[in-house]
């Protein structure tokens, strides 16, 4: 099975959340815009220290600097939520506020993935992709 059939998020924050639980500071994993725009998304709301786009042959690597050496990882949880079988849409007036507000969702609008306050702010609903606290 390839990559490209598979959840591209789903692996991406399974990989996420296995580097730190055994402690590791940072991941690569094959790049897409999709995967980028998540990790944009979660470097913004702090959760991740940095990111870079390794060019390679024949995919680029997507390098996660999840935290920097001697740091806790800011992430306690990140889940999945809309998955391939039973994707979850939202208006902008149902965005969920996550750990009362202390976590943040990341939505796939029509301007891009976004956090569930900006999507708010410019009244756009769209796609749950992740949560994360």
């Amino acid at each position: 099975m390839s990559l490209q059939s598979t959840d591209q998020i789903a692996d991406l924050i399974t990989r996420i959340r296995n580097a730190i639980q055994v402690g590791k500071t940072e991941i690569r994993v094959p790049t897409s815009k999709l995967k980028v725009a998540v990790v944009e998304g979660l470097k913004k709301a702090n959760y991740i220290a940095d990111y870079d786009v390794e060019k390679s042959a024949p995919r680029d690597i997507l390098h996660v600097v999840i935290n920097k050496d001697g740091e806790a990882a800011k992430i306690n949880e990140i889940t999945k939520i809309s998955k391939p079988g039973r994707r979850i849409y939202t208006s902008a007036d149902d965005i969920p506020t996550v750990k009362s507000g202390r976590g943040i969702v990341l939505i796939s609008t029509s301007k891009g993935v976004m956090n569930g306050k900006e999507a708010k702010k410019l009244r756009l609903g769209g796609e749950i992709l992740i949560r994360v606290w």
